[in-house]
């Protein structure tokens, strides 16, 4: 761990599940909803690096802490991190179980003088199992093939455990990921915008 003192993150999408826009075989697609807004943290102390790929945080309710992987504290390692908003970059990697937002701070502002830290957003994996992002699992910032969804109202689905684990139970499943509506098998249920390069997930009844 480099620097001194704590530097504190903010959770974007932190073991919650995702709200998703859900529309019917012949509805009408549109953007996604509930997406997460994080408040700026103040960070300092670690250089430009801060939070950098294979870099681990602890956890915690409200902050973050940047910790070294191999202490008892470290919960969650670095599997991407872009600078900017979330809302103007790239996505995380599909399996990734939630999002620290990094706020920006300059070189003359932060603990050591050492260097500026931009706004970003950095995509973690927990180091242990459960891991929310994965097929399945009911939670994480994307929602990907395997994962199933239930109708929260209003045309809008939000991600539950495959399992039936969680207080909602699943009532429909997506089966793939496609760039058009018309690539979905003539099975599919409804259609949940996924966002990407294939923006449209086919789900099936359960």
């Amino acid at each position: 761990m480099r620097g001194k003192g704590a530097v504190r993150a903010a959770c974007l999408a932190c073991l919650l599940p995702a709200a998703l826009l859900l529309s019917g075989c012949r509805g009408t697609a549109g953007a996604p909803v509930g997406d997460a807004r994080p408040t700026p943290a103040t960070s300092g102390g670690y250089g430009t690096e801060f939070l950098a790929v294979g870099e681990c945080s602890s956890f915690g309710t409200t902050s973050f802490t940047e910790v070294p992987c191999a202490g008892e504290r470290a919960a969650a390692r670095v599997v991407a991190r872009y600078d900017g908003a979330t809302a103007d970059g790239p996505l995380c990697p599909p399996t990734t179980d939630f999002v620290l937002h990094i706020s920006a701070r300059s070189g003359a502002a932060d603990e050591d003088g050492d260097g500026a830290i931009p706004q970003g957003y950095a995509c973690m994996r927990g180091l242990e199992p459960p891991h929310p992002g994965d097929p399945g699992g009911g939670g994480g910032p994307r929602t990907i093939p395997g994962d199933c969804v239930y109708a929260s109202g209003k045309g809008q689905v939000r991600e539950t455990a495959c399992d039936g684990s969680a207080r909602r139970k699943p009532e429909y499943r997506i089966s793939q990921a496609v760039p058009d509506r018309t690539d979905c098998p003539a099975s599919t249920a409804l259609y949940v915008q996924l966002g990407g390069t294939r923006p449209v997930g086919c789900a099936r009844r359960l």
